[in-house]
């Protein structure tokens, strides 16, 4: 394993390595036991689009395992002026021990690389969002103890969540189910992918998705970049709202996830939210503990 461009390029034994990894590191920073294990490392971290879970949980976790992380705009780059990604994985390359690029297009992070010399991680995409889903299942494995007979379902937008934890959950054993309208599907590739598996179902009937499900995921309509169609997608995903009636038809000790930030009344309910704010707050610290499972995997000697 070079880098994490997407979960696609993983087996799942390579995810569960992850996995393992990081529930060990989260339980040595619990404990207060040191684990700088990228002392004297450099990440640069490069933001085409913003956040604060991705920023904060990437330089946090350089720190705690020792090392050192830039913070890199588009603003205060020659990227944001029309320096190719060519040249900037190669420049970078010279300067630091890993780089990761939250931008919009998947080729950005392929090129970066392609041309750089230098474990590159995805930290979000238009395509896909890997971090994020390694968190989600270090966050289900806690909760459920293992993926061996889960069911997980994603309701919403067919967006690089819902790529992702396709991809993820099936190379882990479970069953998945999504539910998205007609004209907010997953791209070819990764229904394609998923035709490979005969426990995944598509449906645009989120009660169908959710059924006897262990897992209930979903994530905002509307992402970033998509703000002039925010009216046209509350229409379309009308009825997609996990609120009490659809987690009525999961098994009675279903947990739900979601990425954040949440828009409570559009893709979930404050009362759905708050009744499982343990395991989604769970969700959202454990990009940390992942995301540096990825970075020693990848960045280590």
């Amino acid at each position: 394993m070079k880098h994490l461009l997407k979960l696609s390029d993983l087996t799942g034994e390579e995810i569960t390595e992850i996995l393992d990894l990081a529930d060990q590191l989260k339980a040595e920073k619990k404990k207060g036991i040191p684990h700088e294990r990228l002392k004297g490392k450099t990440l640069g971290m490069i933001f085409e689009k913003s956040s604060t879970r991705t920023r904060v949980s990437f330089e946090a976790g350089m720190f705690q395992l020792g090392g050192h992380a830039l913070f890199l705009s588009s603003r205060d780059i020659q990227l944001g002026r029309g320096e190719s990604i060519k040249a900037t994985a190669r420049v970078l390359s010279r300067y630091v021990d890993g780089i990761m690029i939250r931008t919009f297009e998947q080729k950005e992070v392929e090129d970066l690389a392609k041309y750089g010399s230098v474990p590159v991680i995805n930290g979000l995409t238009d395509f896909c969002h890997p971090c994020q889903i390694l968190a989600d299942l270090m966050t289900i494995r806690e909760y459920k103890g293992s993926f061996d007979g889960l069911k997980m379902c994603f309701i919403g937008d067919g967006n690089n969540m819902m790529n992702s934890l396709i991809v993820g959950g099936l190379k882990v054993g479970m069953e998945v189910a999504v539910a998205c309208p007609e004209g907010s599907r997953p791209p070819q590739e990764i229904l394609d992918f998923a035709a490979g598996y005969d426990c995944f179902t598509l449906t645009d009937d989120p009660m169908v998705a959710a059924k006897d499900a262990d897992v209930v995921i979903t994530d905002v309509w509307t992402s970033m970049g998509q703000e002039e169609e925010r009216a046209a997608r509350e229409k379309a995903f009308a009825g997609y709202c996990i609120d009490e009636k659809i987690m009525g038809v999961a098994k009675s000790d279903a947990i739900v996830q979601h990425c954040l930030p949440a828009h409570r009344g559009e893709e979930i309910t404050e009362e759905v939210f708050e009744a499982n704010a343990g395991p989604i707050f769970d969700e959202a610290e454990n990009r940390l503990h992942a995301q540096k499972a990825v970075m020693v995997t990848l960045m280590k000697d």
